[in-house]
């Protein structure tokens, strides 16, 4: 599977990205995909290796970047719960920093270089995240309808902190863990996204705690990820392919 480290210039310096897409053949459908808060490091790369054996060209920016490059901090092989306190410790001052004017300049930059490589094809793109890449995601997708055809975030802080779900024109797919929203949570996105007029399924996977999709941390639940290719999947031959 070809892979790329590349510079995504933005308005407020140079963003490096990490990207996966189909040997030969091509163009193919572009994916946006933010990490998760632990950022670009292994695991992400196979997850974007994996997207990307299914026929997309998919691009993982360090939302990170006005810190350093990735990895901005040093991080464990196994984010386990005894590591996990100092890492959020330095990650916590990066992720209060990371407004919703700086995704919103960022989303910008990042779409105009997915949808201009050679591989990409034209027409919309989809937008994917996990944990606070999922807002991020969330966050891109509103502000650009005319250009984001798909929506996926996987245990996503899209109750409590998300923005105006009203000019979503994407559909969506939203994969709670079950540890991080009330049922009474989950019915209030459901009908902010009634309100949005879009296809979507947002729902709760059984028995998951927050980070459930990352293999090289505690919380990881492999029944779950597997769900989680299946939903993504599902949306993405829908909207990219199927258009």
């Amino acid at each position: 599977m070809p892979t790329k480290m590349l510079q995504i210039p933005t308005a407020d310096g140079q963003a490096d990205a990490f990207a996966a897409f189909p040997g030969g053949g091509g163009p193919h459908p572009g994916v946006l995909m933010y990490a998760d808060g632990f950022g670009i490091r292994p695991v992400l790369r196979e997850m974007a290796g994996e997207l990307a054996g299914h026929g997309y060209y998919v691009l993982v920016p360090n939302f990170f970047y006005r810190h350093g490059p990735a990895p901005v901090i040093e991080l464990p092989e196994h984010i386990g719960e005894e590591e996990r306190p100092a890492v959020f410790a330095e990650l916590m001052p990066l992720i209060e920093a990371h407004t919703a004017e700086r995704t919103l300049r960022d989303a910008d930059a990042f779409l105009a270089f997915l949808t201009a490589q050679p591989e990409v094809g034209a027409g919309p793109v989809a937008v994917t995240g996990y944990c606070i890449g999922g807002l991020l995601a969330t966050r891109t997708a509103v502000a650009h309808p005319d250009r984001v055809a798909a929506l996926a975030a996987f245990h996503a802080p899209v109750a409590a902190d998300g923005p105006d779900l009203s000019g979503l024109t994407a559909e969506v797919h939203f994969g709670h863990a079950e540890g991080d929203l009330t049922p009474e949570a989950l019915g209030g996105i459901n009908r902010a996204l009634d309100a949005a007029g879009v296809g979507y399924a947002s729902e709760i996977y059984p028995g998951t705690v927050h980070g459930f999709t990352m293999s090289d941390t505690d919380s990881f639940d492999s029944a779950a990820l597997q769900l989680h290719w299946d939903r993504l999947l599902s949306l993405l031959d829908r909207t990219l392919i199927g258009r």
